[in-house]
């Protein structure tokens, strides 16, 4: 029986130090039938000659210019020629095993369009880490959390989320994805430039009929914010402005001017409190977003094929987080998850912490 080729794409601008921390793991992953593929845009610092000359066996795509996260990882998938192509950010360190229980979730449900591993942090490995923890969810008006952290919450991995589910959105600090769910719903929305754009690209999948995949048994460990920091006013505008574009992008048009009205509300609250806290660039960067959201919205169409899929949290995570003090997933109430989504579920029986 033949296995399966996997591609991995890793993206890299000006990250010389990042790669020289991570990519050796990468390299090392103990799988028999793999490329490794970095993309470099248009690096100063040397990176793309230390990675030909140190990992000859690493191909390396020379882009002319920074394209970012999207165009980057979009101009190098046709050097792919793996079953499943993997998104790995550069600051991302992996085990050697970790793909084998990934295209093993492929291998036995072909429904499965994509799948992330658990996601720890580089630097405290029994807590999970902000960009992908344990799977991702968004709530009715778009705002995104992770199984294990709920905004600025990161919780210890005690084993609470240890069973493979189903998810809502894959992190695209390191997702696999089929190539044939790739093909037919497309790549990464190049519009979007940073953030949302796996969210928007696990929600098109879902609406093609394929399901997102949660697979515990394979964890990386991510260093983040080596494209921007967290506390970025741009990191702030391309959330804002992306959310409202997928919202609008992948939503059943009757559904819009409701969702669109709540958000507007829920965002309110968001602008408030960063003009309280004296955030005042943050609070310029919502409103860019709002007044450059409006105006590209006229190239994005809303969604009028496929299955209709709703965000799958019928409540306000910003009102549980902030109003109500529930900090961790498993404190949100179950019944207020569409009742598809099983990766609501937490295991009652943590294991021990490590």
């Amino acid at each position: 029986m033949s296995v399966p080729r996997v591609s991995i794409i890793i993206v890299t601008w000006n990250a010389l130090p990042l790669l020289k921390q991570c990519l050796p793991s990468v390299v090392a992953t103990d799988y028999p039938n793999l490329e490794i593929i970095v993309a470099d845009n248009a690096s100063t610092d040397g990176s793309a000659n230390w990675i030909a000359e140190t990992f000859p066996q690493v191909q390396v795509v020379r882009h002319p210019q920074n394209w970012r996260f999207c165009k980057g990882n979009n101009r190098a998938v046709p050097y792919a020629t793996g079953d499943y192509i993997v998104l790995l950010n550069n600051d991302v360190e992996v085990p050697s095993g970790w793909l084998d229980p990934l295209v093993d979730t492929f291998e036995q449900d072909a429904a499965i369009g994509a799948a992330q591993p658990k996601m720890l942090q580089y630097d405290d490995r029994d807590r999970f880490e902000y960009a992908g923890g344990a799977g991702g969810f968004i709530d009715r008006v778009g705002y995104p959390f992770t199984r294990g952290r709920l905004f600025d919450t990161m919780e210890r991995d005690r084993g609470q989320y240890d069973t493979p589910t189903d998810i809502f959105w894959a992190s695209g600090a390191a997702i696999m994805m089929r190539r044939s769910a790739l093909q037919q719903v497309g790549l990464l929305d190049g519009r979007f430039d940073m953030h949302m754009e796996e969210i928007d690209l696990c929600w098109r999948m879902q609406r093609a009929g394929y399901r997102i995949r949660y697979v515990p048994d394979s964890e990386v460990y991510h260093i983040g914010g080596a494209s921007l920091p967290k506390d970025a006013p741009e990191k702030t505008y391309l959330n804002f402005r992306n959310s409202l574009l997928m919202l609008y992008k992948n939503l059943p048009p009757y559904a819009w001017p409701r969702t669109f009205a709540e958000r507007v509300l829920v965002d309110a609250g968001a602008l408030a409190q960063r003009i309280g806290q004296r955030q005042l660039r943050h609070a310029t960067a919502i409103v860019r977003a709002y007044a450059d959201a409006h105006r590209m919205r006229t190239s994005f169409r809303p969604a009028t094929g496929g299955r209709v899929v709703q965000p799958p949290y019928r409540r306000f995570i910003a009102l549980d987080y902030f109003a109500l003090g529930r900090r961790t997933f498993a404190a949100l109430p179950k019944e207020c998850f569409e009742s598809n989504w099983t990766g609501a579920n937490v295991q009652r029986e943590a294991q021990p912490a490590r």
